[in-house]
């Protein structure tokens, strides 16, 4: 089934390439890498890639020159609506079911139109889709689409064949969703890190970018929930809660919060982070665990989500979980009891 995908793409007149609300390097990275492959390896002009909510500034380096070849839904909904409606092709990555598209989920599900699925998340809705790419065992959808690239006429099988904004667009989101090789990581992976590398990969400037151009004020946050709102539970638990008021006195733009959760596993007796942001009428919740705990689990069955066995996200709102969000740390701590005592 799966080797039909050439085919597809050949006949494909308009594409769209969608990923999920709030995207991080690894849904910027597979859905550029894509679209640079599609228009120089294949000769198909009409491609644009399509966000529902702004990506963060670290990757922003990656849309040089390009910026007239994407869409954000939370922008401007009526082009964005009127290119999934023209489009006779839909690729979807990083992202398992419509409903991580957020606004866009309407437009995506009412599109006749074949889609394909290129994700590495557990269960995927595997009905709406054509084709589907669904593995599980591969840091990243990246990854993933790397090798699925090289199995393309196009490329000839060498990653050296690949567009220069592909290899950079792919290394970014390897190396963002393995949080640097610090998780998710495979033979596979590091196999893939390398070929990218030798193919010509400017990982200096991938570095400089996600991890050493942040502003000052997320520095100054760090410092103020580690030192203020970080909560250590007897029973391994560690969470903190961003309410709105905080995140606007510090000026926090979407994407400045990535990797907050994952600084109290460095404590020895943390088995599970949980971080909580207000938005609106809910938190959006992010979770990371240690080995033997499920992360994964917590967020499905407690806050509406769900993800990776050691990195998940989810939601908890009010007042249909909680009566307000002050109520939120006395949830987190009951409802997350059950998964830190088991291994």
């Amino acid at each position: 089934m799966e080797d039909r995908f050439p085919e597809i793409i050949i006949r494909a007149k308009q594409i769209a390439l969608v990923t999920h609300t709030h995207p991080d390097g690894d849904a910027v990275g597979s859905t550029l890498a894509l679209r640079a492959f599609l228009e120089e390896n294949c000769g198909k002009h009409a491609v644009k890639a399509l966000y529902p909510t702004p990506w963060p500034d670290s990757v922003d380096f990656l849309f040089e020159g390009i910026r007239d070849k994407v869409l954000v839904w939370e922008q401007d909904p009526r082009e964005t609506a009127r290119w999934i409606d023209g489009s006779d092709l839909i690729i979807c990555l990083d992202f398992n079911v419509f409903s991580r598209t957020d606004g866009m989920e309407g437009a995506l599900r009412g599109s006749a139109a074949p889609k394909v699925l290129i994700d590495h998340h557990p269960n995927p809705d595997r009905a709406a889709f054509e084709l589907c790419f669904s593995r599980t065992e591969t840091s990243s959808a990246s990854e993933l689409l790397f090798q699925i690239l090289l199995t393309l006429p196009q490329s000839g099988g060498m990653a050296r064949n690949l567009p220069q904004r592909s290899l950079d667009a792919l290394m970014t989101g390897i190396t963002t969703d393995t949080n640097n090789f610090a998780n998710s990581v495979y033979p596979s992976t590091l196999q893939a890190y390398a070929e990218l590398l030798s193919a010509g990969a400017d990982r200096e400037t991938i570095l400089e970018n996600v991890f050493q151009c942040f502003r000052e004020n997320r520095l100054r946050l760090m410092g103020h929930l580690l030192r203020d709102k970080m909560v250590l539970c007897p029973d391994g638990l560690a969470y903190m809660i961003l309410d709105a008021a905080t995140a606007a006195a510090y000026d926090i733009r979407d994407g400045e919060l990535e990797g907050m959760v994952n600084l109290p596993l460095s404590l020895a007796q943390v088995k599970m982070s949980v971080f909580l942001r207000e938005e609106g009428d809910h938190f959006r919740v992010s979770i990371r665990s240690k080995r033997g705990w499920s992360a994964n689990r917590c967020a499905v069955e407690q806050f509406h989500g769900g993800g990776h066995e050691q990195a998940a996200g989810g939601r908890l709102y009010f007042p249909a979980d909680i009566p307000s969000p002050a109520d939120a740390a006395a949830y987190i701590e009951s409802h997350t009891k059950g998964y830190l005592n088991e291994n």
